[in-house]
């Protein structure tokens, strides 16, 4: 299959070129480049951006919820921070104090 530009992806898969830009931007799929720096979307990314659409309409997520849960499997400062104050809203009470005061920590030392 021909590797197609941004603005025949989008007329394609029925996203905007904009979003295709967020889309990479906040990594949930990122198309390879031309020597010169033009998008190429090829039959995989044309995949991804339809499974994307499944998964939203699916589920009623956003396109939010999913780079954040993108963020959660690639960061694990913030995974252990979001366990934490969900362990601490569950009430569990040391679990919350601990996640209260690394933020206190963080702040201070901003």
């Amino acid at each position: 299959m021909q590797r197609l530009t941004v603005g025949k992806a989008a007329a394609l898969t029925g996203w905007s070129p904009r979003m295709l830009r967020y889309l990479e931007s906040t990594r949930l799929m990122v198309p390879q480049r031309t020597a010169k720096g033009y998008r190429l979307y090829g039959l995989r990314e044309l995949n991804v951006l339809r499974s994307l659409q499944e998964l939203r309409c699916a589920f009623g997520v956003e396109l939010s919820d999913i780079a954040f849960a993108a963020r959660l499997r690639s960061e694990p400062d913030l995974r252990a921070a979001v366990e934490t104050w969900l362990a601490g809203a569950s009430g569990t009470a040391p679990a919350y104090l601990e996640w209260e005061q690394r933020k206190q920590e963080r702040l201070l030392a901003a």
